[in-house]
């Protein structure tokens, strides 16, 4: 009996050693991660894009005559207004056609005048009975050649001087000339393949980037329209090629309705006033735009793994991983999402290694609240 008794104690200390060992190794399995509690916050991100920057009018001068140039009056690289005379070609055969046409059109005045009176003249006899029929219509036909040799009379007039007018080049917009290799007693024609100059009219820039399809996509699911996404961008900034910033803000004002299927992407425009002439025609640099979201939840991309093209984290339910699906506002800083669903205010994700963990796994820590300065990833 005392045996029996024995036994039983040392069974019952075996039994009871056996599951502290479990309970031991329970323990261990709990791995500490850093956790993350979420919470609504107010956030702006700012994602930059490459840009190619370009002149509001960017106008090649060519010329509509052909001739000698006489006299070459722009400089290379100065600002011209519009109607300035920037190139002479020379103007003595478009003058003396000129002339030769306006010689036509008096000479053409003339018979119309003579016609006029014959037909007059006519008309009066043939009421007296004197003329035929025959004679009143020739004389009515007389005067209408009269009248229609005066038309194009004047129209040869009026190319002429217009070609006269052609001899001289003028800027037709405001702005910066170009380089030019015309010089003078250079001929020129209409059927030059290069032009005379650029003219571009850089007081304002147009400034061209492009969004990926999805992140229009999402935006104008938000806003509901193209232009209503176009009145929501803030003011936007710009980096220029030496890495400083533009001094003005732009703002962007189109947004192509047509995606480019070898990219996959859409054109925007924004454009910039440039009084100064610092940005030039031609130019690259880093569209800077900045996106305000209120009352939304953000966490780190390190708390996030992706299965075909779906996102998904690791909320802390009772102790153990558990693997959720969550929405983000595809425009991102390559740092955090923004959560659009899957997520509420108060959840426990673990914030960093979501990948090497499994559905199911003990995680111990203490979360982080939201917002703190241990979470943000700077």
């Amino acid at each position: 009996m005392q045996y029996l008794k024995v036994a039983a104690v040392a069974l019952l200390a075996v039994l009871s050693l056996a599951s502290c060992k479990q309970k031991a190794a329970s323990q261990k399995e709990a791995v500490t991660y850093p956790l993350l509690r979420v919470s609504p916050e107010d956030r702006t991100l700012s994602i930059s894009y490459s840009a190619v920057i370009e002149g509001k009018q960017d106008v090649e001068v060519r010329p509509q005559v052909s001739g000698f140039i006489t006299d070459v009056l722009v400089k290379e690289g100065a600002k011209v207004k519009k109607g300035q005379t920037l190139f002479v070609i020379d103007t003595i055969p478009y003058a003396a056609s000129y002339r030769q046409a306006k010689a036509a059109v008096a000479t053409a005045e003339a018979q119309l005048a003579t016609a006029q009176l014959s037909l007059e003249g006519s008309e009066d006899l043939y009421a007296d009975k004197v003329i035929s029929d025959f004679e009143l219509q020739t004389a009515r036909n007389s005067y209408n050649s009269a009248v229609a040799a005066l038309r194009q009379a004047e129209a040869a007039e009026a190319s002429a001087a217009q070609n006269l007018s052609y001899a001289i080049v003028k800027s037709p917009v405001n702005g910066s000339a170009g380089m030019t290799s015309i010089r003078v007693g250079a001929l020129v024609s209409s059927a030059m393949t290069e032009p005379l100059i650029s003219v571009s009219d850089n007081s304002e820039m147009y400034v061209y980037f492009s969004l990926p399809e999805k992140e229009v996509l999402s935006m104008t699911r938000q806003y509901g329209s193209i232009d209503n996404t176009i009145a929501s961008f803030q003011p936007v900034t710009l980096t220029l090629t030496d890495q400083t910033l533009y001094e003005r803000e732009g703002h962007i004002d189109v947004i192509s309705r047509i995606v480019d299927k070898s990219t996959g992407t859409v054109s925007v425009r924004a454009v910039f006033e440039n009084p100064d002439g610092r940005l030039m025609s031609g130019s690259s640099g880093r569209v800077n735009i900045s996106y305000d979201r209120d009352g939304c939840i953000v966490i780190p991309q390190t708390a996030t793994y992706e299965i075909q093209d779906k996102i998904f984290v690791y909320k802390v339910v009772d102790g153990k991983a558990v693997s959720t699906q969550i929405t983000v506002f595809r425009i991102n800083d390559g740092k955090e999402y923004i959560v659009e669903s899957g997520l509420t205010a108060g959840d426990v994700i673990v914030s960093e290694g979501a990948g090497l963990l499994r559905e199911g796994t003990p995680i111990a820590g203490t979360p982080v609240e939201a917002g703190s300065n241990s979470n943000k990833g700077e």
